[in-house]
Formats: C-alpha cells, sequence, structure tokens
C-alpha cells in the first residue's frame, strides 16, 4: 500500500472513531448527551443540506435554522406534533413575507423555491433526526438505536467492500456509477448479518432487531442514492469537510435518517 493511501486510511479510521465513539456513547448514556450528539449532527447536516440547495436557488436559511432549533426542542420537552406543524406553518409563512419584501425591494424573488427548499432541509434531516430522539424512549431504546446505527455501518462497510472487489452491474449509472448490484446485495447482507450477531451476543429476541437488519440494509442505501442525487444535481462531490476523509456530516448519516425514520415506524407498529 502505498503511503499516502495509508495515511488516508488512517485518517478515515480516526475520525470515524471519533464519530463512532460520539454517537454509541450518546445513546448508551441517553438523557442531555444523546440530545447533545443529535442536535448536533442535525445542525451541521441541515447547514450542509443548505449548502447543497443554495447552488440552485436562494434560501431563507436563518429561518430554517430556528425553525430546526425549534422542532428540537419540542421533540425533546415533548411538545410535538402540534407545536412542530405551528413552527412549520409558520415558517413558510414568514419565508413568503420575506420574498414579498424582496420582490418589492429588488424586483426578483424565489418565493415557490425558497418555501421548498428551506422547509424540505426540516423534514429531510432534522425530523429524521428527532425520531431517533424518541427511539431513545422506547422500552429497548437503547439497544434499538445500537442496532440502527450497527446495521447502518454494517451495510456500509459490507456494500463498498462487496461493490469494490466483485461490483460490475452498476445499480443507478445516472446517480452514482460507483455503485452496483452486487455492492447493494453485499450491503443488505452486511447488515442482516451485523442484526444476527446483535441477537446471537446480546440474547435478544430476533424481533425487531432483524427487520430492523432488513430496514437498513434496503432502505439505507437508497437514502444514501437520494443525496447523491442531491449532491450530482448541485454538482459537488462531498456535502462538506467536517469529517476527515468522510466528507460532512450529511455524507455519513444520509442513510441514518431514512432508517432512523422507518425504525420508528417499525417499533410503533411492533409495540403498539
Amino acid at each position: 500500500m502505498a503511503p499516502l493511501k495509508s495515511k488516508e486510511v488512517a485518517r478515515r479510521a480516526v475520525s470515524g472513531a471519533f464519530v463512532v465513539a460520539a454517537v454509541l456513547s450518546g445513546i448508551w448514556y441517553g438523557s442531555w448527551l444523546w440530545v447533545t450528539v443529535v442536535s448536533f449532527f442535525s445542525m451541521i447536516s441541515l447547514f450542509e443540506f443548505y449548502r447543497i440547495i443554495s447552488t440552485r436557488t436562494h434560501l431563507s436559511k436563518g429561518v430554517g435554522y430556528i425553525a430546526a432549533i425549534l422542532v428540537l426542542i419540542s421533540t425533546t420537552e415533548g411538545l410535538h406534533p402540534i407545536s412542530i406543524s405551528l413552527t412549520l406553518a409558520l415558517s413558510a409563512f414568514i419565508i413568503l413575507m420575506i420574498e414579498i419584501i424582496r420582490r418589492q425591494s429588488k424586483g426578483v424573488s424565489d418565493a415557490m423555491f425558497n418555501v421548498g427548499g428551506t422547509l424540505s432541509g426540516i423534514l429531510y434531516v432534522t425530523i429524521p433526526w428527532c425520531f431517533m430522539l424518541l427511539l431513545r424512549d422506547f422500552p429497548t431504546g437503547r439497544l434499538i438505536l445500537i442496532s440502527l446505527f450497527l446495521c447502518t455501518w454494517g451495510c456500509d462497510v459490507a456494500s463498498y467492500i462487496i461493490g469494490s472487489r466483485w461490483g460490475h452491474h452498476i445499480l443507478c449509472n445516472r446517480i452514482s456509477p460507483n455503485k452496483t448490484f452486487e455492492g447493494f446485495l453485499g450491503g443488505l447482507a452486511g447488515s442482516i448479518f451485523t442484526a444476527g450477531v446483535l441477537v446471537f451476543a446480546l440474547e435478544q429476541g430476533i424481533t425487531p432487531i432483524l427487520w430492523i437488519g432488513i430496514v437498513c440494509g434496503t432502505l439505507g442505501q437508497m437514502g444514501d442514492l437520494a443525496e447523491s442525487l442531491l449532491k450530482r444535481e448541485a454538482g459537488i462531490k462531498d456535502s462538506g469537510s467536517l469529517i476527515p476523509g468522510h466528507g460532512g456530516a450529511l455524507d455519513r448519516f444520509d442513510s441514518i435518517l431514512i432508517n432512523g425514520l422507518f425504525t420508528y415506524v417499525l417499533c410503533i407498529v411492533i409495540y403498539s
């Protein structure tokens, strides 16, 4: 292995280990620590999302950041869902008022795209992270979240290894030419394998961990493609540079967003 490549691998490993330690510590201890971890990665991811969308249209980012903070506070204080709906509705009208002023004073406006782009950041980034705050409150919330993240990471690792070594059939050549059907199946297998190891090691029942493994192995890879689509439209490679060797927070947690959302739905069905 060339020295430069070895250095890059080491850099990725160190930064990746830091992220893993932060997330797992937050899940394990819960309370304010998990709220802090979720809030940090949520706000950074939202910043990166707005960076992507801003390549195509004007955004009222300040309104979006304030709305995101209010949504996070509403979730931690148990004030959802009415307060969250109110926050989104008020934000939409505030953005429209801003665009009225822009149109009147400068002769230009982006009302439709500004409202859609700003609020989509809350829907795509902030609210899925909020569901991961809510998952921690389930009877086995700590185990559910650990399974969610480990299965997602197991999928990512297996997908990369299988895809880079044996991948020949491109999955979505117009979105991400490096992703293959072989890598997709490898990722699914890696996620289910991780779920199986957790069931065996922790002596837990198969449900819901196995289902979490299936969700993370399929939908998580769709979440990765979704972010790749956004970046391709924006003409950028990475969402940011927060995590050395990995890119931005949104690059690392794009799969987690959809996995967290559907895992919450899964748990609602199981525990209802």
